[in-house]
């Protein structure tokens, strides 16, 4: 997994890629300078998600929509969308849930410990179990960092059970769909 977070990108949609890692590490420096440094931290987090592909070595079109959607996840809380944009919290649970639970599937091909997409022998309904499973996990621990945000650091995180349940159940219809597509289209840079 080192050696292809460490290879040089090799074509265009790669160099874009970082690029939008870049934009990432760019965009803390900016939340901290004009931001509160609250907001800086809750971008720094999507600096960990932004390096995923990286390690998992993805496809370059999936690494870039990855990475976007993480930028945005992150950049919603910053620019308040959560609140200021009706169904913008359910939209980006279930697409960045969705794709979270996509790249975990794939780390967790590449670690041997799920069988490959689009493998011989890996039944197609395999990845739309685990990555809808892995989703929905997925929503539970977000919503409980929303919780724990809430609790000890800011209150005026917006945390209902309303909202709780609705989050969680965009994210659940979002890794459905994403299970859907990795069962059927290659998210993998190179083979396993």
């Amino acid at each position: 997994m080192i050696d292809r977070c460490l290879a040089p990108p090799r074509g265009i949609a790669a160099w874009t890629a970082d690029g939008v890692r870049l934009l990432g590490l760019l965009g803390v420096v900016a939340a901290f300078v004009w931001w509160a440094p609250g907001d800086a931290g809750i971008v720094s987090l999507a600096l960990v998600a932004l390096m995923i592909p990286r390690f998992a070595g993805v496809r370059a079109g999936f690494d870039i929509a990855f990475c976007v959607a993480a930028l945005v996840a992150a950049w919603s809380n910053v620019l308040d969308a959560y609140e200021s944009v009706a169904v913008w919290d359910l939209v980006v649970h279930c697409i960045f849930t969705g794709m979270l639970a996509a790249m975990a599937y794939v780390v967790l091909a590449r670690a041997g410990i799920v069988p490959v997409p689009l493998a011989e022998g890996t039944r197609p309904a395999t990845p739309v179990v685990l990555v809808t499973v892995l989703g929905l996990a997925l929503s539970a621990v977000w919503e409980m960092l929303e919780w724990v945000g809430r609790t000890l650091i800011a209150p005026d995180i917006f945390v209902t059970y309303q909202d709780t349940i609705g989050d969680m159940a965009a994210g659940g219809i979002g890794a459905l769909i994403a299970g859907c597509i990795v069962a059927r289209v290659s998210l993998l840079s190179d083979p396993v």
